[in-house]
């Protein structure tokens, strides 16, 4: 079968967004009827924009999961929409046909969204919202109104709850200080099983000194629904500047969500619009001393961009959340967390931020116990971790999926997650409270998975590969050698922490098989007959698992492979891994041909978000994203991880780059060029 070649596709792609900027990705006109929302996230909270004015699609909380909804395992829960509102000017409420020279634009460096459009001759309107950076649960959004005559504008804070909540109670404060007046719209409902108690509160930010700010009115709607509003004349000329700040937060992260909404609003409230502001640019301004940047081509470089700056905005410090596939950019998956997060997405963010990247991986060490359990289950020793997971750690795959059951290397992947950290960390105290406890029992679990068959022969049976559409096949080429470096890694862990290591994982890795063709090409599994793929699992041996070191066998497994992978339907990371080796090969046709393909005809329109598929609708996948960046820091620029930490090896850059600098490397930070 022949690889239908994407190139026709990405003469065709119309790309809106404005090429020009590394930093801003604008929208100038908004399509509705084509419009794929960003998102806006600080690893805990996460807002996805709408073509619609003074609306935002879906607001998303980490860590919140309930069992509704398809397939009878827990899904991510739309959070209340605390950013929509409205806005009358002389008593008209405007909506987007009102709204002329429409334009939105994400600034990727600041992490905000903004709106601006006019209403006729009579005023400038634009608003900008925030994931705080510095605050997991809450956000901000500034409104500015630019009377171009004499006007009076009303506008609303609208606080609604999403459809799947129940209970819905509403409540309205106000708290009366000599200094300020604070005014808390606030909403909480249960889950759709009453699992979790959801919360959300907001107040207005008003720029007039005490006393003379507008009077806010409550009015209650329906159960679902109830708002704030003010009113204001504004003279000919005058721009009129004010905020609404608000907090959302559940049972799962609070033992009392209800009034911790609200005292975190109040917190946010009271620090002023303008210090809000300010720390929340200083920590994306800590962010970004990690950076790629990419000279000689723009739209390389603002794609590179809007794939670190998701990858960051879907994780934070001090939190052991671990994202999806979609992160925060919606409902996508279930929130659930795959071997897309430790395989794709934790080795980019792992060489950019190491502290990011830590608490996705100390995710698996929490459910370590979990993953025991599953193991003993299916009647193995060590820890089993499950294909999907979300709160508890248990095995949250639909039953309808095979994978659930079979798709075991996920245990190896977070393995190898494991032991990478260290690698890059050097952090013996961590590998010894955390890593160790899972190299140790996925080893186990590994030793006691295989099928001991005699010399060679400890076979791996009945499993769903990596290439998804090879489904209950045995030895699996990359389940197969995962688990290989899954042992080897237990092994050299148990050494460097002066622990004897169990002597039987190496006789296993020594034996488990990794089967090729008559013609010598790395065969995909036992009963594999050229057959096309779902995405890359022959080629994964050579990167990540280095099991594969000779160049001319991975450029024999790559050319086979790489025209195996139809044109449709495959998920964007695989033409990833082909850019990534190509790049190491040399071949900087090819790599830049996989580069290009991995993503750019996945784009989706006004914001070239990344969608799973060519022509697919699900944005934002951060694996893609992730293997992407891998691609970069891995491929074209050269960096290794190993046992003594980053080092840069041969680097090959595409044709259409001046240079590469990858800034803000590791634990050192360092500074890593290619020319």
């Amino acid at each position: 079968m022949k690889r239908l070649f994407a190139a026709s596709l990405l003469c065709l792609f119309f790309i809106t967004a404005d090429a020009q900027d590394p930093w801003k990705i604008t929208a100038p006109k908004i399509d509705p009827s084509n419009y794929y929302g960003i998102t806006v996230a600080n690893g805990q909270i996460g807002i996805v924009s709408s073509p619609e004015v003074f609306k935002v699609k879906d607001v998303v909380l980490a860590g919140a999961y309930d069992l509704y909804g398809r397939g009878r395992v827990s899904n991510f829960l739309k959070s209340f929409n605390l950013l929509n509102m409205y806005l009358e000017i002389d008593g008209r409420r405007l909506s987007n046909a009102d709204a002329g020279s429409m334009k939105q634009e994400l600034d990727m460096q600041r992490a905000s969204f903004t709106t601006t459009f006019d209403y006729k001759d009579v005023a400038t309107v634009s608003y900008t919202y925030y994931a705080l950076r510095h605050l997991p649960y809450s956000v901000l959004m500034d409104i500015s109104i630019t009377a171009k005559k004499n006007i009076t504008i009303g506008s609303a804070s609208v606080m609604e709850a999403p459809d799947a909540l129940k209970d819905v109670q509403n409540y309205y404060n106000e708290i009366d200080r000599p200094h300020t007046t604070i005014s808390l719209l606030t909403s909480s409902a249960k889950s759709p099983t009453g699992k979790l108690l959801m919360c959300a509160s907001n107040a207005f930010i008003f720029n007039e000194h005490h006393g003379s700010e507008p009077r806010v009115i409550h009015e209650m709607w329906d159960n679902n629904m109830h708002l704030v509003k003010f009113s204001k004349k504004i003279n000919a000329g005058d721009t009129y500047r004010y905020s609404i700040v608000g907090s959302s937060i559940t049972s799962a992260h609070h033992d009392d969500p209800l009034n911790e909404a609200e005292r975190l609003t109040i917190f946010a409230k009271l620090q002023g619009r303008d210090r809000l502001v300010d720390m929340h640019k200083k920590a994306w301004d800590e962010l970004w001393k990690s950076d790629i940047v990419i000279e000689g081509d723009l739209q390389s470089q603002q794609d590179v961009h809007s794939m670190i700056y998701h990858l960051y905005s879907f994780v934070r410090e001090g939190n052991t959340n671990s994202p999806s596939p979609m992160g925060l950019s919606g409902l996508g998956y279930n929130g659930h967390v795959f071997w897309d997060t430790e395989l794709w997405m934790f080795p980019a963010l792992l060489q950019l931020n190491p502290a990011l990247a830590k608490g996705v991986i100390e995710y698996r060490f929490e459910r370590l116990e979990a993953a025991k359990r599953n193991a003993y289950g299916k009647g193995y020793k060590g820890a089993m971790y499950p294909w999907e997971s979300a709160g508890s750690g248990a095995e949250e795959t639909p039953v309808w999926a095979l994978s659930g059951p079979f798709e075991h290397h996920i245990t190896a992947d977070v393995a190898l997650a494991a032991w990478n950290y260290y690698c890059v960390t050097q952090d013996k105290n961590w590998l010894r409270e955390k890593g160790w406890p899972i190299l140790q029992a996925t080893a186990d679990f590994w030793a006691s998975r295989v099928e001991r068959n005699g010399p060679g022969q400890y076979d791996i049976k009945n499993v769903v590969a990596a290439d998804e559409w090879a489904e209950n096949v045995d030895n699996n080429a990359f389940t197969n050698a995962a688990a290989k470096a899954n042992l080897q890694y237990a092994t050299e862990a148990a050494k460097l922490l002066g622990i004897a290591p169990n002597a039987d994982w190496m006789i296993v890795y020594a034996n488990i098989p990794i089967l090729t063709m008559k013609d010598g090409i790395t065969k995909e599994h036992a009963t594999y007959n050229g057959e096309g793929i779902k995405q890359a699992d022959v080629n994964l041996l050579a990167y990540p698992l280095n099991e594969i070191k000779d160049a001319a066998q991975i450029k024999k497994d790559l050319d086979y492979y790489s025209v195996r992978v139809p044109n449709e339907g495959t998920p964007a990371m695989t033409q990833a891994i082909f850019a990534l080796l190509y790049a190491r090969l040399g071949d900087k046709e090819k790599a830049l041909h996989f580069f290009n393909d991995s993503y750019k005809p996945n784009l989706l329109p006004p914001f070239n978000v990344i969608a799973e598929t060519k022509g697919g609708t699900n944005p934002y996948f951060a694996t893609g994203a992730g293997g992407i960046l891998q691609a970069v820091l891995n491929g074209f620029g050269g960096l290794e991880i190993t046992p003594a930490g980053i080092t840069q090896v041969k680097s090959v850059l595409p044709k259409t780059w001046k240079s590469l600098t990858l800034k803000g490397i590791g634990i050192d930070k360092k500074t890593y060029t290619a020319k």
